[in-house]
């Protein structure tokens, strides 16, 4: 979480309110004072709908950086505060509506960009939640093809863990990444939830849990079963196989 040694991100909280209090003169407005400490120390949280059901949704000024569902207000105010060292309101004002409006948008599906701040996640992290992030709706790809396009071939494991650390789950869709052998995989909200949201997307989950990959005789083209270069395959010249090493074979 980049903190420096020694000092907890309520340790920034108190320091920030502490500076303020260094700036108060006879003369000054101490409200005044106090409340631009605080705007500049506190971000906006909002509450919005998703094919999960409400989530939580805290952002700052780059952008969204923590999405959950579940627990209570509080509680989320508290793990947002524990990771970024920074406060956490329900706001009303014209940006965050803007903001929260976008988010809604988006997790109903549709082609909305959302600004993300991913500041606290490593660069191979960064690199990962990227690559994952550019995965279309009702397209899933595998632990190791992630692992390749983020420049780190054979880390599949450690995408693994990426993905269930990813802190905007649904605005980075890491429900789309699933196990190398086509089987859905655990998710971070269960994986029945995982299952029903790819369903939800059109991705035939059992399918791809037995044949993940297709080719065609005709072109010698083999591609992952549900990238749209596999759906342009006429039926009767598919082949289907459970992994690429056996579809090049």
């Amino acid at each position: 979480m980049n903190e420096k040694a020694g000092e907890t991100n309520d340790d920034r909280v108190v320091g920030l309110l502490a500076s303020a209090a260094e700036e108060l003169t006879s003369g000054s407005d101490g409200s005044k004072v106090v409340e631009q400490a605080l705007e500049n120390s506190t971000d906006s949280l909002f509450v919005v709908a998703s094919p999960l059901g409400e989530l939580y949704v805290g952002a700052g000024p780059g952008g969204v950086r923590l999405v959950h569902r579940g627990g209570s207000r509080e509680e989320f105010v508290r793990d947002y505060r524990r990771r970024f060292g920074r406060l956490l309101v329900k706001s009303d004002d014209e940006k965050a509506s803007r903001m929260a409006e976008r988010v809604a948008r988006a997790l109903a599906g549709e082609s909305v960009r959302v600004p993300l701040d991913l500041e606290h996640s490593t660069p191979f992290q960064r690199r990962v939640l990227g690559v994952v992030g550019g995965i279309p709706r009702g397209e899933v790809r595998p632990y190791n093809w992630v692992a390749r396009e983020a420049g780190s071939p054979g880390a599949s494991r450690a995408v693994g863990s990426v993905m269930a650390s990813n802190p905007v789950p649904l605005l980075i869709p890491c429900h789309r990444v699933v196990r190398n052998d086509g089987s859905t995989g655990n998710y971070a909200f269960g994986a029945g939830e995982k299952i029903r949201l790819l369903e939800g997307e059109g991705v035939p989950t059992a399918e791809i849990s037995i044949h993940p990959y297709v080719a065609t005789p005709t072109t010698n083209i083999v591609c992952h079963a549900t990238c749209r270069n596999a759906r342009r395959i006429r039926l009767e010249n598919r082949r289907p196989f459970r992994s690429a090493k056996e579809a090049v074979e």
